[in-house]
């Protein structure tokens, strides 16, 4: 990254050849008002002033980028269905409530449902009790093998419809299967519903995903696990990370591109809220230890990139070898160091060799480079 710190706005004043010196002596006497009068300001006579700004030349990060769009969503929702008909007693809880795995979402009306538990409970006891005589009287052989067959079914029957009508009694408490948050509920007390009557959709927000539509000719520098910089309208001072969570492995035969999935969690998944717009920012193969400067400093001259270095007093002009492009940065292979400080803006106006000198700022302090934001160095040519 290119630090703030080290860049300071400046005034260029260029004076056209030798006869700078003599000019600005003839500014001296010429009377307020008259042809030079205004020196420092562009008119006739006198100097032309050029806003210059400096950079400084650093190690970064360089990697082509890839940005697409999703909606932010829950990596799981669940819809729950009522599985019983009749008619709502209650209903606990609302949209954006926090639920536990198991707590009770709402009841159903079951007093139907418990009477015919009640009646099968009771054929399963004398089913029981008439498959015990059956046994018995089959070891006196008082019964056949057919008859004490029969009275065995009818138990085993009798005890199955009892668990199922005990399970349809569960049925009217309906739970939440997972923990999560109440994305919708459907339904209000004294509703009547039937079976499988959407109820309510439970979302899974301890990890959030935003799914996104990459060009083949880019996921394949994509792997799982890898970071990933998540923007969000809603939340524009902040920069959320996320990583890829998945690839999917195949792409849309019409237009080419994979879904990949984000994924974010921790704190960022408590922020977002599920529907947000969000844009994907991929970093395509990074490389470290870049050598990078602004794209603005070049300066490109039939097919020779260069650039204006501040050299202690003078402005010098080098030529450079300049790689790939990133975001408003370029990488510099051969032609400068770290460290060295480079024009960005006003060096259309510059000579090589170039002198610079800091005056003093409005304020009247002294001018420093990196620190005042009014420092003024003049650079005469």
């Amino acid at each position: 990254m290119l630090h703030s710190q080290h860049r300071f706005l400046a005034l260029v004043l260029l004076v056209a050849g030798a006869a700078a010196c003599g000019s600005e002596n003839s500014e001296a006497a010429t009377p307020a008002g008259g042809r030079g009068g205004r020196g420092g300001q562009g008119g006739p006579g006198g100097p032309q002033i050029v806003p210059i700004d400096f950079a400084v030349a650093e190690l970064g990060t360089a990697a082509r980028s890839v940005s697409a769009t999703g909606t932010i969503q829950p990596i799981r929702a669940v819809g729950i269905n009522s599985q019983l008909s009749g008619a709502l007693t209650s209903v606990h809880v609302e949209e954006g409530n926090a639920v536990q795995a198991g707590a009770v979402l709402a009841r159903l009306d079951s007093r139907e449902v418990q009477a015919q538990l009640a009646s099968a409970e009771a054929s399963l006891e004398l089913a029981r009790r008439t498959a015990q005589r059956s046994e018995q009287l089959r070891e006196q052989q008082i019964v056949t093998a057919a008859e004490y067959d029969r009275d065995q079914a009818a138990l085993t029957a009798a005890l199955a419809t009892r668990d199922q009508l005990k399970a349809r009694v569960g049925y009217a408490t309906i739970r939440a299967p997972i923990a999560g948050v109440i994305t919708e509920k459907l339904v209000e007390t004294g509703d009547v519903v039937s079976t499988q009557t959407p109820l309510f959709t439970i979302a899974d927000r301890s990890t959030l995903v935003v799914l996104v539509q990459i060009s083949e000719l880019d996921v394949t520098a994509l792997s799982t696990g890898s970071a990933v910089e998540v923007l969000v309208d809603a939340h524009p001072d902040r920069t959320f990370r996320g990583r890829i969570r998945r690839v999917f492995p195949s792409a849309d035969p019409e237009s080419r591109l994979v879904p990949v999935e984000v994924a974010l969690t921790g704190g960022d998944a408590r922020i977002l809220t599920i529907g947000f717009l969000a844009r994907a920012r991929f970093e395509l193969s990074p490389r470290e230890n870049v050598l990078m400067i602004p794209a603005t400093a070049l300066i490109e001259t039939v097919g020779q990139p260069a650039v204006y270095l501040l050299r202690g007093t003078t402005v010098t002009r080098r030529t450079v070898e300049r790689g790939e492009a990133y975001q408003g940065r370029v990488e510099v292979r051969n032609g400068i160091d770290v460290g060295d400080s480079v024009v960005v803006a006003g060096q259309n106006n510059l000579r090589d060799g170039a002198t610079i000198r800091v005056v003093r700022s409005p304020a009247g302090d002294a001018a420093q480079p990196g620190i005042s934001a009014q420092s003024t160095p003049q650079v005469t040519q």
